[in-house]
């Protein structure tokens, strides 16, 4: 199938903008290294220590750094040429990968080297994820493709969260758990070439009379003037400390629930990605205009009672299709929140808001699994994870009141103007 075949398909639009192509291939490969690594430390970590709590405290050493540093990320981002600051994470990645592999594959470890390499990990990604999602924008050629862009990006996270932790099982039972750090380590190759052979518009360099903190503080100011910026961020922040964190009881699912090995883990946590990438071709199929803000809410909903479900399962192919129910509803916090903002947020402050949506969703998260890690020690993880699920759902409640607000707000905006603009009549 050719390019003009496929982007003769509204779900790949996209694909028009050459140097979108290039950073979609280049990311893909990178993701499904990066949904390896993850799986086979969390694996690592619950062997080696049984704890759920651990896994909680492995969460947060590898987010909380990027909650942060995501503020000076923004800065960055927008100060410089994003580009290069985008390649230089990714080699800076490449490095931190290979670290890992080389202490799993000398079979000299303890938990605390890979937490403190997960926290390196972490302070990289507060600096790539800003430039990494607004340098997206400056890939389309055409922004009215740009939300097709976006839900494509999400695709390709989740489809690499079906085939990541499943080829990460099998890898951990045939090579072994050092194996799995090396290929995604290789991983980084791919999307460091793909930047290579991009041509983008030559940076131009704009003078900046406020220092850091000063555009910090504009940043902070600009989103407290646009609500409806601030509100996605907000709820972003609640599903990422209440929900989110749920993953990090999956492998205690997979050892002693369903009493299976490092594949049962690696296809629960693939079932969860089959949900999710199903939920975002749903999205990358929408038309233009869509309401994004009503599929949010739903989604919560469905993300919600996917938990619930999953929570108290016992029979494998129920736990399963569970998953994939979350996983569906999982989608939309990240895809349609960050869709969200990238259409709204004006090009010049685009960077230090998408900070704020780093630190919701890197700082609530870590914060959220220590949360979790330390609840599940209290009531058990199978209760821990149905009030996660309890919590998506009062969340969803909060987001329905909020678009009933606004919509009566809207009509009364519209009665106010057709009172001061009275129709004439002939």
């Amino acid at each position: 199938m050719t390019t003009e075949t496929l982007t003769s398909f509204r779900l790949f639009r996209a694909f028009k903008s050459r140097n979108y192509s290039l950073y979609f291939a280049g990311q893909s490969v990178s993701l499904i290294g990066t949904w390896m690594q993850r799986t086979a430390v969390s694996w690592v970590i619950y062997s080696l220590t049984h704890s759920t709590l651990m896994l909680g405290v492995t969460l947060f050493a590898s987010l909380f750094p990027s909650f942060l540093f995501s503020l000076i990320g923004g800065v960055v981002s927008d100060r410089y040429n994003r580009y290069k600051v985008l390649l230089i994470t990714q080699i800076a990645s490449l490095v931190q990968a290979g670290l890992l592999a080389i202490l799993i594959l000398l079979n000299h470890y303890q938990v605390w080297e890979i937490i403190g390499l997960s926290v390196l990990l972490g302070i990289i990604n507060a600096f790539d994820v800003p430039a990494r999602q607004s340098l997206v924008y400056e890939m389309v050629d055409d922004k009215r493709d740009l939300p097709n862009a976006l839900a494509l990006n999400s695709s390709m996270v989740n489809l690499s969260r079906i085939v990541g932790p499943a080829l990460a099982g099998l890898v951990l039972e045939g090579l072994g758990d050092g194996v799995c750090f090396l290929l995604n380590a290789l991983s980084f190759v791919a999307v460091i070439a793909s930047l290579l052979m991009m041509r983008l518009a030559k940076f131009i360099k704009k003078e900046h009379k406020k220092d850091v903190f000063g555009e910090l503080k504009e940043g902070f100011a600009y989103i407290k003037r646009t609500p409806s910026i601030a509100f996605v961020l907000v709820m972003l922040a609640l599903v990422g400390l209440m929900v989110l964190p749920f993953n990090t009881l999956i492998a205690y699912y997979a050892k002693d629930v369903f009493k299976g090995t490092a594949s049962t883990f690696g296809v629960i946590d693939s079932f969860i990605g089959l949900g999710a990438f199903s939920g975002a071709i749903f999205l990358a199929s929408q038309k233009a205009g869509a309401n994004l803000k009503k599929i949010l809410f739903i989604n919560t909903l469905v993300f919600g009672t996917g938990l619930i479900l999953f929570s108290h399962a016992h029979i494998y192919g129920l736990a399963l299709a569970f998953a994939t129910i979350a996983g569906f509803g999982m989608m939309s916090q990240i895809t349609v929140s960050s869709t969200l903002i990238q259409t709204t947020v004006e090009p010049d402050m685009r960077g230090r808001v998408i900070s704020f949506y780093v630190m919701a969703f890197f700082g609530m998260q870590p914060l959220g699994g220590l949360l979790v890690g330390v609840v599940s020690k209290w009531i058990g993880p199978a209760d821990t994870l149905m009030c996660e699920g309890i919590a998506a759902l009062l969340i969803g409640l909060l987001h329905w009141r909020y678009l009933r607000r606004e919509k009566l707000k809207h009509a009364a905006d519209l009665v106010l103007k057709e009172e001061e603009h009275p129709l004439q009549t002939v």
